[in-house]
């Protein structure tokens, strides 16, 4: 059974930091593309950060230099540290894993709430 547990949304305020996590169970992880997507209210769910099997990297705009992507093949965890958040970082926060193998697998998370206030 595919699943995908993020952990470590919440409350902060602006200028803070918070660290979400993802931990992967019932397929190859090693195989997979990480991602992190965030969904505001009313807007599209938009990619934050990718990161491959290859360990290479890949960043929003909004969010370069402020957020790091990394994953942990060994513990089949993904994580995105990020810094120095503003309000317009406020979404729901969803990994996904997507197959770099010719398939068309891909999963996502139930997501984690991130909210960014004063």
């Amino acid at each position: 059974q595919v699943q995908l547990v993020e952990s470590g949304g919440g409350l902060v305020q602006p200028g803070g930091s918070l660290r979400l996590s993802c931990t992967a169970s019932g397929f190859t992880f090693s195989n997979y593309a990480m991602s992190w997507y965030h969904q505001a209210p009313g807007k599209e769910r938009v990619l934050v950060a990718a990161v491959f099997p290859t360990r290479a990297t890949k960043y929003a705009d909004s969010v370069k230099d402020r957020f790091t992507i990394s994953r942990d093949n060994s513990k089949n965890t993904v994580a995105l540290q990020m810094n120095n958040l503003k309000p317009e970082d406020t979404a729901v926060y969803y990994c996904n894993a997507k197959s770099t193998l010719g398939s068309a697998s891909e999963f996502w998370g139930q997501g984690t709430q991130v909210t960014v206030s004063s």
